[in-house]
């Protein structure tokens, strides 16, 4: 009787083990239906070889002040590679400390979103690159100032023809900005789930499983999937139930300010969602900082979802699954200004 009570132990031990298994598989399954894991090797841009010399010279120019009116902010004051990709600010600072209106999204990961800023209003990397530099509460620089910035400094020219080996005339603002989309391509963060879509079945937790498994059936991949689980679509921020004014303010109607077409009041492009948990506060109003009170604000305002505590845990611990391996980044040296380089010009306060 010892011997059959074992056996059966055994029998129903392992049964529950192949269940275990095959309901994991079927997750996958359905998981690889939506998402896709990161590439392991840097993408192709449209219209832009990525070589070395480019990347490098992207990086450069990614953290250089200089490329600022005032000589104060880069690219990576509001988007910063310490601190997930982003200034972890409600609201970026710039020219003379101003404000900017809107949420600094992260840079990492970025070169997959089909268009860049909150309203898609940038067609890639390249395109997004040239904005903040012309912005008046950014950087308030002009493309002139820039180049004659450039060609002040001999080594800056030396890297532009190595990177654009092809022409006569290599420093030009829209090389400028195809070098920045260059590096920024770079920026690649593989996360605990890609292993898990990769079918490494322990990179994920049982709580992330469970999670991952609420995130699917709640709804959250419609408009958070594809391989950033984000930045590949347009959404009302209040599909069900519009948050209130401290959530979304009054004044900022979203890709109607590209499109001037009234079905797009409120619309934003759905976030990404790698590294989400580094990257708070949240919403293109910076206006949340708890990722949990993130979660539970989406499941209410775009699914009509009132979601319990454990469900909450669930989901925030399924997001935390996605915070990936950072690039290793070493501080560029810039190159020196000379004589001609154009000085710091405007209010810096």
């Amino acid at each position: 009787m010892r011997r059959l009570a074992r056996s059966t132990g055994l029998a129903t031990l392992t049964l529950s083990i192949a269940c275990a298994a095959a309901a994991q598989q079927e997750l996958r399954e359905v998981a690889a239906d939506l998402f896709r894991p990161l590439p392991s090797t840097v993408p192709a841009v449209n219209d832009n070889p990525i070589t070395p010399a480019k990347i490098d010279l992207g990086k450069a120019l990614f953290f250089d002040p200089r490329m600022s009116a005032s000589g104060v902010f880069s690219c990576n004051s509001c988007h910063n590679l310490a601190t997930g990709g982003d200034d972890n600010m409600p609201v970026s600072i710039g020219h003379g400390w101003q404000k900017g209106p809107r949420n600094s999204p992260t840079v990492l990961n970025s070169v997959f979103n089909d268009a860049q800023f909150w309203d898609g209003r940038a067609a890639d990397l390249a395109e997004q690159a040239k904005g903040p530099v012309q912005a008046g509460v950014e950087m308030a620089n002009t493309p002139d100032n820039v180049i004659a910035t450039l060609n002040s400094m001999p080594q800056y020219v030396e890297w532009f023809k190595a990177s654009f080996p092809d022409e006569d005339d290599p420093v030009t603002f829209d090389n400028f900005a195809k070098a920045i989309e260059a590096y920024e391509a770079t920026l690649i963060t593989p996360a605990p789930f890609d292993a898990w879509l990769n079918g490494d079945d322990a990179a994920l937790s049982d709580i992330e499983k469970t999670g991952l498994e609420l995130f699917v059936d709640a709804g959250c991949a419609s408009c958070h999937g594809g391989v950033n689980l984000g930045g590949e679509g347009y959404y009302p921020f209040g599909l069900v139930e519009k948050p209130g004014a401290d959530v979304l303010p009054e004044g900022d109607k979203g890709r109607f300010a590209v499109t001037e077409t009234a079905i797009d009041e409120y619309v934003f492009r759905a976030a990404p969602l790698r590294n989400i948990a580094l990257t708070a506060p949240y919403f293109h109003s910076g206006a949340v900082w708890d990722l949990r009170t993130a979660v539970a604000v989406m499941a209410e305002s775009q699914l009509g979802a009132d979601l319990d505590e454990d469900e909450i845990d669930a989901i925030t611990a399924f997001l935390g699954s996605l915070t990936g391996e950072m690039p290793e980044v070493v501080y560029p040296v810039l190159p020196p200004e000379t004589a001609s380089t154009p000085q710091p010009t405007g209010e810096v306060r």
